[in-house]
């Protein structure tokens, strides 16, 4: 999955009182700084890990059924494709930065098994989680100096953690050439929709098969995963200035208003308010080069 591109657009967004503040992301990984002082988030979803970490106020969400109250110095960690909201538990609003990890980039490090799950999605960090974790929350950092493999092993690491209680964690091996070779395909040209009798020969697998392993691989299903970078092109061409009815029809989408039903649904944000909150980190320019180099 392509990283967010760091670009002011039209500075904090008056009516609402948002910003979120994007950093310079790497392959399968993107990393913002939210602020919410009015209405929060719709219920949504996202085929990404979700590590956020609250920085002033209280955060509120539902998530698998339950009202979750994530205060300041916590963490929340929300698995690929759970339904979820977001809001401030006061008036005061909150803050958070988080960093979103493609399950693609996590299967670098998994070897072909099935993604780790943490049940309870608000975690107090100990001191060398939160060492751990800082600097992929640090915005402002542009990370060049990090391996990607090395940003892979430590989520895996911290994620095994939570999710197993610092036990080694048990997950069934998957085909994971097979689903890599769907995953390629449908990231490849996802504006070209794909029916289930190809993506069947391109993996040699039945559709019930496929969909039920690919969600063990990537945490969603085929045609999720598909409109998710449709929704990720969006993104790219509304940053670029692009109006929302091109974007829309050069994404794939039947229309502006299909595509902005299935942008608030995954995003939970409008297209026109997440665009008018969008500004870049701190310290980098509108093409995610450092100010300060």
């Amino acid at each position: 999955m392509k990283g967010l591109e760091a670009h002011r657009l039209h500075g904090q967004l008056a009516d609402f009182g948002d910003r979120i503040c994007v950093g310079k992301g790497r392959a399968g990984v993107e990393r913002a700084e939210v602020h919410i002082r009015g209405n929060g988030f719709s219920p949504h979803r996202h085929d990404t890990y979700g590590i956020g970490l609250t920085l002033s106020g209280v955060q509120t969400f539902q998530y698998r059924g339950v009202r979750r109250y994530c205060l300041t110095r916590q963490c929340h960690i929300l698995h690929p494709d759970e339904v979820h909201d977001g809001a401030a538990a006061s008036s005061a609003g909150f803050s958070y930065r988080i960093v979103h990890v493609a399950p693609a980039t996590m299967q670098r490090a998994l070897s072909g098994k099935s993604l780790p799950f943490v049940a309870d999605p608000v975690v107090d960090l100990g001191a060398e989680s939160a060492e751990l974790l800082s600097r992929l929350w640090n915005v402002d950092d542009d990370l060049e100096d990090v391996e990607d493999d090395e940003i892979v092993s430590s989520i895996l690491g911290f994620l095994e953690e939570c999710s197993a209680g610092g036990r080694p964690a048990r997950r069934r091996v998957i085909p994971w050439e097979a689903l890599r070779r769907v995953c390629e395909l449908l990231a490849a040209e996802p504006a070209v929709p794909c029916v289930a009798g190809e993506l069947e020969i391109v993996s040699g697998l039945d559709r019930w098969t496929l969909a039920r392993e690919f969600r063990a691989a990537y945490g969603t299903t085929p045609r999720s995963f598909r409109t998710m970078r449709q929704l990720d092109k969006v993104r790219s061409l509304l940053v670029g200035g692009v109006s929302l009815a091109a974007a829309a029809a050069e994404a794939g989408f039947s229309d502006q208003s299909h595509m902005s039903r299935m942008f608030k649904k995954v995003y939970g944000f409008t297209p026109m308010r997440w665009t008018s909150a969008v500004t870049p980190a701190r310290g980098i320019s509108r093409h995610g080069r450092n100010l300060a180099q």
